[in-house]
């Protein structure tokens, strides 16, 4: 089993500190030298009011005497000196926007490969508890929205702080007064900010949720076209998709109108205050009021004139911090989602016995072998440090198994099943009474509430999970092949298997003869879940699949189910050539197919309510008997 990055689970879920650790944990050097770039790009853009003040200081100086040349000495250096500042800024933004994309692109490569390795130990409950459009937006949507957040909102945030602390700096140290009214009408702004970009807030958190119900829908709605033009529910289906679709309306309406509002009324009220500044600095100078400032210098043109500008640059900046505090809202909606995702607690695995390639000798003697052998045995480690090899042979049993999904209803209720190596085990019942579930627990995608399974006399639980799975097959009744060839689906169920191995596996299956027929034989593409080939031919290669898999127990759900009656008959020969030597769990309607087993086991409710071969409950004239006399049927 993969485990997650342990770089990947830091902090509270969804915080701002858990993006920048994980941004500083996998560029520990090159996140510093971006907020330096940042850092140096930002004061040089800030320092330009002490330049202006400097100069319009040395142009009243030299205003009366009219030395414009004594002058030019001391202007020219500083506008050289400002130039090359300037000119150190660009090469320096250019660095940070291109580090900045690297590491944008990088995180989000590191993100979604965290998101998905933990996927993959998420336990089966999980997937189907969530929608999978839901699952699949927070690799989408939610994982935009984080790029946004990393490559611009907060680069953007850092500067625009950088920017409003060095003009605050600098307007403090020429005057005191003026510095005092910029900051009464900031902290209006603040407030403004603070009440509508709550509002956006919430609504952007609400966007993103309902976007994944959204694409959940969606992906749903395309997984059953044929259902719905089948019973004519296009009209039904638009109706709900209309009514999520006015939900996710409203939530992006509101957020946005929110927003987009913010803009307008900080930057008003930035002209708002330029006026009072301008206003204001003119009584000042004309009633003379002494300054209040560090430079100590008496407030003149020279000062007013800069401060001015450092205004609008003040509050300019103070409404990109507001816009990008929204920005980060809907970013921190993003991550909360995608950080839901990697929390999820993985699948529980507290097995320690493994299984390994193993000789075994004349007298029964097992060792373990590092090259494949065609045998295999359960390496058991025990707590006084020895080793005991079990041979895997496929005797699976359950004894008094009791079993619920969700803790109040049960689905088993003391259920025993003994199958030992090489038997074939049937299981009829109507649908819900627990068929599917028995297979669920033998591959341990849930686990039992009460009760034992071993197999080969050890307890499941101490069984890696990884390991028990390898030695089962499994065929289901919904098919899921991949994009890829014939030969690569096939060789899924063993990925060292040859081409001849794999086309060995067709042949018993019964899917050699239609495969050669295919325009491109074992190497014709398939794509989209195979829609390239019928119903029947998919589940004969995932029959393939499973047969070069070559495990000792196999679990067959409805595995004919969508096979005519012709090609059942083939693919059952091939069938009963896959189950010599194996260990067979049985799920069909079908009796025909179940007739040959070994035990067959009648479930109702949850309960086994008939156990033995075909001639056996037939002579009992019980619930077996009736349903293949068809006094009965399945539901």
């Amino acid at each position: 089993m993969r485990k997650m990055d342990p770089k990947m689970m830091p902090a509270k879920k969804g915080s701002l500190g858990r993006v920048l650790k994980l941004l500083f944990k996998y560029y520990p050097v090159l996140m510093p030298i971006t907020i330096v770039c940042i850092l140096f790009s930002a004061t040089v853009s800030s320092i330009p009011a002490l330049f202006i003040q400097k100069v319009i200081a040395v142009i009243e100086q030299y205003v009366e005497s009219g030395n414009w040349a004594e002058a030019s000495k001391e202007i020219i250096p500083m506008i050289l000196l400002l130039v090359s500042l300037y000119v150190i800024s660009i090469v320096l933004i250019t660095v940070q926007t291109q580090l900045m994309a690297y590491i944008t692109q990088g995180f989000l490569c590191k993100l979604r490969r965290a998101m998905f390795d933990g996927m993959q130990d998420l336990p089966i409950s999980y997937f189907d508890q969530n929608s999978h459009g839901d699952i699949m937006s927070r690799y989408t949507n939610d994982i935009d929205t984080l790029r946004q957040l990393v490559s611009q909102s907060l680069p953007a945030l850092l500067q625009s702080g950088v920017i409003v602390l060095t003009v605050l700096s600098i307007m403090i140290y020429f005057c005191g007064w003026l510095t005092l009214l910029v900051l009464l009408g900031v902290l209006g702004m603040f407030f403004v900010s603070k009440k509508i970009g709550g509002g956006s807030a919430k609504y952007f958190i609400k966007n993103q949720k309902t976007t994944g119900v959204a694409e959940g829908f969606i992906q749903e709605m395309m997984n059953s076209q044929k259902v719905i033009k089948v019973f004519n529910r296009e009209e039904k289906c638009g109706e709900e998709f209309d009514a999520i679709n006015d939900q996710l309306f409203r939530d992006g309406y509101k957020a946005n109108s929110y927003a987009n509002m913010l803009g307008p009324i900080i930057m008003n009220m930035g002209n708002v205050l330029y006026v009072l500044v301008a206003l204001v600095g003119g009584l000042l100078l004309v009633l003379d009021v002494p300054n209040f400032s560090l430079s100590m210098q008496a407030l003149s043109i020279s000062i007013v004139i800069p401060f001015l500008n450092m205004t609008k640059q003040f509050t300019g900046n103070v409404n990109q911090v507001s816009q990008q505090i929204n920005a980060i809202a809907m970013g921190m909606a993003g991550a909360n989602r995608v950080f839901s995702l990697m929390d999820e607690k993985p699948e529980a695995d507290e097995g320690y016995v493994t299984l390994v390639n193993a000789i075994i000798g004349e007298d029964g003697s097992i060792t373990e072998s590092s090259v494949p052998t065609g045998k295999w045995a359960w390496k058991h480690p025990h707590g006084d440090g020895t080793l005991t090899y079990t041979e895997l042979k496929g005797d699976v049993r359950m004894v008094d198994v009791d079993f619920s999904y969700d803790g109040e209803k049960t689905v088993l209720k003391n259920v025993s099943v003994y199958a030992e190596p090489g038997q074939k085990v049937a299981f009829v019942g109507a649908t819900g009474a627990g068929k599917t579930t028995i297979t669920n627990l033998i591959n341990r995608f849930y686990d039992i509430a009460d009760g034992k399974i071993r197999y080969d006399g050890i307890n499941i639980n101490k069984i890696r999970k990884s390991d028990l799975r390898r030695s089962l097959g499994i065929v289901l009744q919904e098919t899921n092949l991949f994009t890829g060839t014939v030969m690569e689906n096939i060789r899924y169920g063993r990925l060292e298997a040859t081409d001849e191995e794999c086309m060995e596996a067709a042949r018993l299956a019964g899917a050699d003869d239609f495969i050669r027929r295919l325009p491109d034989g074992y190497q014709t593409q398939l794509s989209n879940n195979g829609a390239n080939l019928s119903q029947g031919q998919r589940q004969l290669v995932a029959i393939a699949r499973a047969a070069v898999a070559n495990p000792p127990v196999m679990i067959l759900d409805e595995a004919t189910s969508s096979i005519d009656t012709r090609t059942e008959a083939i693919v059952q020969r091939g069938m009963d050539k896959l189950m010599e030597g194996r260990t067979v769990f049985v799920i069909a309607h079908r009796l025909s197919t179940v007739m040959n087993s070994d035990v067959i086991m009648v479930l109702d409710h949850g309960e086994i309510i008939e156990r033995g071969n075909h001639e056996k409950l037939i002579a009992e004239k019980g619930t077996y008997y009736q349903l293949y006399t068809g006094a009965f049927e399945l539901e």
